[in-house]
């Protein structure tokens, strides 16, 4: 027997490939945390070399000894040298008793794992384990473990368990006067969702605070939840319906338009989170019930508010419009989609050239005016809705006196859904260009706001074409407005909700009743500006904001 020598630096000596070949290689590195050794040999002209267990090592070289100072190893003893097997007389001898290398058999791949390989069956152990007390804890009940987002499921069960929070409810709530309302609404997990076992990461802790949960992995692929919390005046969940949403929203600045003064209301979000659903009524298949919507429910207080005491010796005429901005471009829908032109006169004030105002006695004529024009409306298809509506719809309620004069002007709006870029990459031209343009209107919307709500001097209302025919709703004491953020619950749409309740929260943020410690930053002084979209960009800037990053790339 060869006399045996113990493992050290450059000491040459006979590995196990995990094909089952066998060769000489020489110690490069000891590792006594992990009771293993790193080899390298020579081989096709480069140099390679593995990390091996001391353990398979040993089995493999009868000669060899661990090092005296590991420990684990004080009471080893090598194995007795088999005897020693003699071929055939005419047999081949094998190559590696050639190269006088014992005859082994193949080590027990269980000896042969490497750390990595240890930690990945440790991990699938405890995820095994995991899910056995799952199945417990819920009696086989509410999570499935055949979900593959079940372990997110779970944790946002658990942080919803652990919340100190009574229900939502609207029953006893007082509503509060806000010349800016920002409110969310949350829609229900659709059948295409349930479907493909989407996760819900939206939780509302209270009537006016949200919680949206980011799935997210480590390095090492450990699920953990990053979550968002956000403040608005309302929160409305899932089983809250068109009417609770329309009283706490839009009814209380109707009284605006009788008073003298100009009422928005508009509804933001993704496309498919229920915007439409919101401003026009709720669907039954194709077809939409105009009655439940807050257009129908607007009309009808303007109606029992201009039959009232207090209002009735006014003696207003009630008329409506409805048109749709598409490409930053105004066109009628009242009028067969007839484009219109939008025009400043020398007293400031923006008209729609030859815009169709429809006059109405009833909100029955109102109903018919807003199917009328729905069915119009310009719609496509997207990656995220199949039936997205392409334009922002503005319906607009209309008080007049007897000689024509306006006396108050009510705005409700149905905006086009916000999109990112990566949503509409797949598209063809001109499908980013109606993105781009949606989200310059929509970012030039929420600066005309910031300036409202500072009473800032200056108000850039002509970046665009929807804040342009917006112009009276933004100026004025008397101009209040409304906005109605929407979301979509599921884990698919978890960067588009954060990026709508960022916009939203970004509105409120500067709206009177900020949150204390977030002060607005002071709009910039700019002289003799007559670029209002040079204006909004360094507006953004001096917030710290890349407007680069917001335009889709045509």
């Amino acid at each position: 027997m060869a006399q045996q020598q113990v493992l050290r630096l450059g000491l040459g000596l006979n590995i196990q490939r995990s094909d089952g070949r066998i060769h000489s290689a020489v110690v490069s590195g000891l590792n006594e945390a992990q009771q293993s050794i790193t080899v390298e040999w020579f081989e096709g002209g480069e140099t390679k070399g593995k990390e091996v267990e001391v353990e398979t090592v040993l089995a493999l070289n009868e000669n060899m000894l661990p090092p005296s100072d590991w420990a684990g190893f004080e009471q080893y003893q090598p194995p007795k040298p088999a005897p020693p097997v003699q071929p055939p007389a005419q047999s081949r001898i094998p190559l590696a008793q050639k190269q006088n290398f014992p005859a082994q058999t193949p080590a027990d791949p269980s000896k042969r794992k490497s750390q990595c390989v240890k930690e990945i069956d440790k991990i699938k152990k405890n995820r095994e384990e995991r899910r056995q007390r799952v199945n417990q804890n819920n009696g086989g009940g509410d999570i499935d473990p055949s979900n593959p987002n079940w372990e997110f499921a779970q944790m946002i069960e658990d942080y919803r368990h652990e919340l100190d929070a009574s229900p939502v409810s609207f029953a006893n709530q007082i509503v509060r006067d806000h010349r800016i309302c920002v409110c969310v609404r949350k829609r229900p997990i659709n059948k295409k969702e349930k479907k493909a076992k989407t996760v819900d990461v939206v939780t509302l802790p209270s009537l006016e605070s949200m919680t949206v949960h980011e799935p997210k992995l480590k390095v090492d692929l450990t699920k953990f939840l990053e979550n968002h919390n956000f403040h608005f005046d309302y929160t409305f969940d899932e089983n809250i319906d068109n009417a609770t949403v329309y009283k706490f929203t839009a009814q209380p600045i109707i009284r605006t338009i009788f008073d003298g003064g100009f009422a928005t209301c508009f509804a933001y979000g993704q496309t498919g989170s229920g915007k439409t659903h919101t401003m026009g009524g709720d669907f039954t298949g194709k077809e939409q019930d105009f009655s439940a919507g807050i257009y129908a429910m607007a009309a009808r207080d303007v109606f029992d508010l201009l039959r009232s005491t207090h209002y009735s010796q006014l003696d207003l005429k009630v008329s409506c419009s409805f048109f749709e901005i598409y490409g930053g471009k105004v066109y009628d829908l009242l009028a067969k989609r007839a484009k219109r032109r939008v025009l400043e006169d020398g007293k400031s004030v923006v008209n729609v050239v030859d815009l169709k105002e429809t006059p109405v006695l009833s909100v029955n004529s109102v109903l018919n005016a807003i199917k009328d024009g729905s069915a119009v409306r310009t719609s496509g298809q997207t990656s995220a809705n199949a039936h997205s509506s392409r334009s922002h719809a503005v319906f607009q309620i209309i008080l007049r006196t007897t000689r024509g004069k306006l006396h108050g002007k009510f705005s409700l709006i149905d905006l086009a859904g916000n999109e990112r870029g990566a949503d509409t990459s797949s598209a063809n031209r001109a499908t980013r260009l109606e993105g781009a343009e949606i989200n310059k209107s929509l970012l030039a919307l929420k600066e005309c706001i910031r300036a409202m709500s500072m009473k800032a001097m200056h108000i850039p209302f002509r970046a665009s074409k929807l804040t342009q025919v917006l112009r009276d709703s933004f100026i004025g004491e008397k101009a209040r407005t409304c906005m109605i953020a929407t979301c979509a619950p599921g884990q698919n749409s978890v960067e588009c909700t954060l990026n709508t309740l960022r916009y939203a929260d970004r509105v409120k943020e500067l709206g009177p009743g900020s949150k204390p410690g977030k002060p607005a930053p002071p709009l910039p002084d700019i002289e003799n500006n007559d670029n209002d979209l040079a204006y909004m960009h360094q507006s953004l800037r001096s917030q710290g904001i890349n407007c680069g990053e917001l335009w889709v790339r045509a």
